[in-house]
């Protein structure tokens, strides 16, 4: 993304949530699924309306979502933990597992909830576990149970109960939001006159690092979510953008121009130790770190347009990794090593293309045209990015397979530069 066409300097605020938050929640529409979904039963969980909010509606509504699953319809009876489905019955029922809970009051106005997870053509039990929460804890026990019954029938970690940032612009004011992977939730960490671009978790979730215009230049901070306090982690003379985390946490590889043309440096979240990690004649940009840590993938010119290369973190010298097309940019490797998501320009536009990174082999997953901004999801699976639709900005998910797409969008504004949460500790 250029970095020009600056607005007039305002104060930035930070906000707490508010209706001006709710208001801008994310909604989910599931554009496609995967082609053999696992038929599964979620029972109402006993109990549990006591509750102001059902733990259930969570639970289904995440699997469903995920394109992977089929909900066979229980009916509104409450099945508790502790009474053995039946298991021929649900067979009849097309359900090849069933999930079972009890809710019951525990001390300090908190409630345990206990669910078994069953194998109907086995007639054997998964999982079993027990959760204490407080009734505002609803959903984000039922996307604890949502990703054990993910990671038990798919074998992947499930990712609901991790968080998503994003920028929505509504009107000049542009605003850093943090909501469930849902979308749901959201929660305003900054709000500014400015642009905000290139949000970046880091590994344990705690920190974002972002780039805020409100110095009249981009400027490069490290916002910790718990207390809102922010740092300087890049403020030199010239450009300071495109922050990645390193996979410990401790280096943060970033972009400058302070030595002339637009090259990559590492340096500590605080702003010390900064180190450059590569010369070059050309523009060299967009860097991310491998799941490793020993490389670090980017976007440069060298070659006469816009590919993708790779320098290990010792520096040395870069290696080119793309070379079908004549414009592939913003290289995110995935968390499982395995893959690379990035942006290819094609007869039907910019797109979401996915490579394998041992054989190069590559693939475009999506239909449509202006997309820009992968993040992967911290198990792999899903790539979240940003697109455009009838004119505005939106985020949408695809699987790695291509298979399974998603749309999120906010009414009545524009939203951009998703970053997808780590698994939370």
């Amino acid at each position: 993304m250029k970095l020009t066409d600056l607005f007039r300097y305002l104060l930035i605020t930070l906000l707490a949530a508010t209706a001006l938050s709710a208001r801008a929640q994310l909604s989910i529409e599931i554009t496609g699924a995967g082609a053999n979904r696992f038929p599964v039963a979620i029972a109402v969980m006993e109990g549990e309306s006591q509750l102001p909010r059902g733990v259930t509606d969570v639970v289904r509504s995440d699997l469903e979502r995920s394109g992977l699953f089929s909900l066979v319809e229980m009916g509104p009876k409450p099945i508790g933990e502790t009474v053995m489905p039946d298991f021929a019955y649900l067979r009849t029922r097309g359900a090849d597992a069933i999930a079972v809970g009890t809710v019951v009051p525990a001390q300090s106005g908190k409630y345990e909830l206990r669910m078994r997870l069953y194998d109907t053509r086995q007639e054997a039990q998964l999982d079993a576990l027990t959760l204490t929460m407080t009734p505002a804890q609803y959903r984000i026990t039922g996307h604890k149970i949502a990703d054990i019954i993910y990671e038990r029938i798919t074998g992947l970690k499930g990712v609901f109960s991790t968080q998503i940032a994003y920028v929505v612009k509504s009107g000049k004011q542009y605003k850093l939001q943090i909501a469930d992977s849902d979308g749901a939730n959201p929660q305003t960490a900054l709000a500014s006159n400015e642009p905000i671009i290139s949000p970046s978790w880091s590994p344990d979730g705690s920190r974002l690092a972002y780039v805020s215009f409100e110095a009249k230049k981009p400027v490069v901070y490290v916002h910790t979510l718990a207390t809102g306090l922010r740092a300087v982690a890049a403020n030199f003379k010239g450009s300071n953008s495109a922050p990645s985390w390193s996979p410990d946490g401790n280096r943060l590889a970033v972009v400058l121009t302070k030595d002339g043309l637009s090259q990559m440096y590492t340096v500590n979240p605080d702003g010390s130790g900064v180190t450059r990690l590569a010369s070059s004649s050309s523009i060299d940009t967009e860097p991310a770190f491998s799941h490793d840590g020993q490389w670090i993938y980017f976007t440069s010119d060298r070659g006469g347009s816009p590919q993708i290369y790779r320098i290990s973190t010792q520096g040395g010298r870069a290696e080119r990794v793309t070379f079908e097309g004549s414009y592939n940019v913003t290289p995110r490797p995935s968390p499982d090593g395995q893959t690379m998501s990035y942006i290819a320009r094609t007869a039907n536009g910019f797109q979401i293309a996915i490579m394998d990174v041992a054989t190069r082999q590559f693939a475009i997953l999506t239909d449509t045209g202006r997309d820009e901004s992968p993040s992967f999801a911290p198990n792999s699976r899903m790539i979240l990015y940003a697109t455009e639709i009838g004119g505005r900005g939106v985020l949408a998910a695809v699987s790695s397979d291509g298979r399974i797409k998603q749309r999120l969008s906010v009414q009545a504004a524009d939203v951009r530069e998703p970053a997808w949460g780590p698994l939370p500790r």
